[in-house]
C-alpha cells in the first residue's frame, strides 16, 4: 500500500458527502457513541460496492443504464426521505438521551443504506483501486481486497473524527432551539443538494 493510496483516500474520505453529514448529525444530536455507529454503519456500506468492482458487477452498473438508474433514483429517494427525517422535530435529528442506546442498530443500518443506495460508488471502485494494483501484480483480485479494507479502515477512523469533533460542541447546540431549527433546516438542505447531485450523475 503505497502513501499516494493513502493520501488521495485520506482526500476522498475527508470531501463532504452523505456519510459525512449523518455522522456529523448523529453526533450533534444523539452523542459521540451514536456517531461512532454511524460511522460504522457508513463503512460498512462500502464493503457491497468493493465487492462489486472485485467482482465486476460494477461494470454492469456502468454499462447497463436501467440497472444504474434504478439503483439511482433509488439512492435519491432516500436521501430525500433523509432531507425528510431531519427536518421533522421528532425524526433523524431529535435529541433522545434516553433512546440513544435502542437507536444503535437503527443508526447502523441507515448508514450502512445511504452508501449502499449510491451506484457511482461502486464505479468509483472499480475505477479508483486498479491505479494502485502494479501490472506485474501476480494476485490483483488479493491486492483489491487489501486496499478495499484499507480505504473502509481510513473512512472509519476520519467519520470517527468528525463525529468525535461535533460531539464536543453538542452541548453548546442542542440548548438553544433555534440553533437546533437551523441545524435541521441546514442538514436536509444538504440532504437535497446531495439527492440531487446523484440525480444528476450520469454512468
Amino acid at each position: 500500500m503505497s502513501l499516494s493510496f493513502i493520501i488521495t483516500s485520506l482526500i476522498v474520505i475527508a470531501s463532504p458527502g452523505t456519510g459525512v453529514l449523518y455522522t456529523l448529525a448523529a453526533a450533534l444530536t444523539r452523542g459521540s457513541r451514536v456517531s461512532v455507529a454511524a460511522a460504522f454503519g457508513c463503512t460498512l456500506g462500502i464493503v457491497p460496492h468493493i465487492a462489486a468492482a472485485m467482482l465486476g458487477l460494477a461494470a454492469v452498473l456502468h454499462t447497463s443504464a436501467l440497472a444504474f438508474a434504478a439503483l439511482k433514483w433509488l439512492g435519491v429517494a432516500y436521501l430525500l426521505y433523509m432531507a425528510w427525517q431531519a427536518l421533522r422535530e421528532q425524526g433523524a435529528l431529535h435529541v433522545d438521551e434516553k433512546g440513544a442506546a435502542r437507536s444503535l442498530h437503527e443508526t447502523i443500518v441507515t448508514g450502512f443504506l445511504i452508501n449502499i443506495l449510491n451506484p457511482k460508488l461502486s464505479i468509483f471502485f472499480l475505477a479508483f483501486l486498479p491505479q494502485f494494483i502494479p501490472a506485474e501484480e501476480l494476485h490483483p483480485l488479493l491486492q483489491m481486497l487489501e486496499l478495499g479494507v484499507a480505504f473502509m479502515v481510513l473512512t472509519f477512523a476520519v467519520f470517527v473524527l468528525y463525529g468525535l469533533a461535533a460531539a464536543r460542541v453538542r452541548d453548546r447546540v442542542i440548548s438553544r432551539p433555534t440553533v437546533m431549527t437551523w441545524l435541521r433546516r441546514t442538514f436536509a438542505a444538504g440532504f437535497v443538494a446531495l439527492g440531487a447531485k446523484l440525480a444528476f450523475a450520469e454512468r
